[in-house]
């Protein structure tokens, strides 16, 4: 498949997006709470918008995604 990122540039965003930033954001606002952090809503808020835009990226280029010339698809089965 040829994206519009390159294709590791690709997973690591799909990575980032999917796995990393809604991890951290889960524990900002955990350990956050815990210790009293200041401004901590606008942290994790900022970690989860940063994550919905990674992922919006990520969604664009699998969506516009072109299958390769020499790229085979695999045949079912009949």
């Amino acid at each position: 498949m040829d994206y519009l990122l390159p294709d590791k540039a690709y997973h690591v965003l799909k990575w980032l997006g999917l796995i990393v930033l809604p991890a951290l954001a889960t524990l900002l606002g955990a350990v956050g709470t815990a210790w009293g952090w200041p401004h901590l809503t606008a942290i994790v808020t900022t970690v989860t918008a940063i994550g919905t835009f990674v992922g919006a990226l990520v969604g664009a280029s699998n969506a516009s995604a072109k299958t390769s010339e020499n790229t085979e698809t695999p045949q079912e089965n009949g």
